[in-house]
């Protein structure tokens, strides 16, 4: 409930700008389509189950029962749920499939900060360098891009990327987990998309997630709520281009900077919902 509404809340702050003497209303063409909002919205709910995956929780069991919202996505499926331990790789989640008619989905969900090894994970900010799959040394096979890029090369360098450390650990663990089952689920359902959903640490998962599921040629549509910054700058701009984000900015005295969104706001293939008073998206401090 918590979550929902503080992801209702900086959406209209989003949309309706926030009164200030300083703080210039933001124009119509930031506004958050009703569209748009709505898919959010539900994503915002969807997340909020993994939630309950955990040491000390009941969990999610199949078909697709718990003591969250479960009941209000009747055309989920349960595949499974990760719970990696209370270690400093602390990962929890669950990937489901949606049947339903209009979209099919195959959910994949991250549980945000939740438990003590999360918190210092969250603080571990020691920068090491992005090595984007398949050049990470654990990965056996060569993939090529394809999907998002529009090309079929392979995998993009990612110059002086770094990448926080306990961001990168708690996905390399969590990836043992769920891309087994993702190679098996991507040929079995080829009409479903890929959704990653992940609310904090969850969101800083999902995003390292996308990245190694773009360079293995499928087309993951990433949302991220309250996530953390997990990288410099030159990650922000690898993690542009491969998702095909091309912000139009415009920078005048009286609004620092202003992004335009595009016309067809469902286009987006990343989107990364934070609240406008919320420390963590700004954390690392540097």
């Amino acid at each position: 409930m918590l979550l929902a509404l503080l992801f209702l809340l900086s959406l209209l702050i989003t949309a309706l700008g926030r009164p200030s003497s300083q703080v210039p209303l933001i124009p119509d063409d930031r506004a958050v389509s009703p569209a748009l909002f709505a898919e959010l919205e539900e994503l915002s709910r969807i997340v909020d189950i993994a939630y309950c995956v955990g040491l000390t929780n009941t969990g999610v069991s199949k078909p697709f029962s718990c003591l969250s919202r479960c009941s209000q996505f009747p055309t989920f499926e349960l595949v499974r749920s990760w719970n990696t331990g209370p270690l400093m790789s602390d990962s929890c989640g669950y990937i489901a499939l949606d049947h339903s008619a209009s979209n099919p989905r195959i959910i994949v969900a991250f549980r945000g900060t939740y438990s003590i090894a999360n918190a210092v994970v969250d603080l571990s900010t020691v920068p090491q360098e992005y090595v984007p799959y398949p050049g990470d040394p654990d990965a056996l096979h060569a993939h090529h891009v394809t999907g998002a890029l529009g090309i079929n090369n392979e995998t993009p360098r990612c110059d002086n990327c770094t990448v926080h450390a306990g961001f990168y650990q708690s996905w390399r663990v969590t990836s043992d987990v769920i891309k087994p089952e993702l190679e098996t689920l991507v040929p079995a359902y080829p009409n479903y998309k890929i959704h990653l959903v992940g609310h904090s640490l969850g969101g800083a998962v999902a995003t390292l997630a996308g990245l190694d599921f773009v360079s293995k040629g499928w087309e993951p549509t990433i949302t991220t709520f309250g996530e953390p910054r997990i990288g410099n700058k030159h990650l922000m701009t690898y993690i542009d281009t491969m998702f095909s984000l091309t912000p139009q900015s415009q920078t005048t005295p009286s609004t620092p900077l202003r992004v335009v969104l595009p016309t067809n706001q469902n286009n987006l293939s990343f989107r990364r919902v934070t609240h406008i008073d919320d420390p963590v998206p700004q954390l690392p401090l540097s």
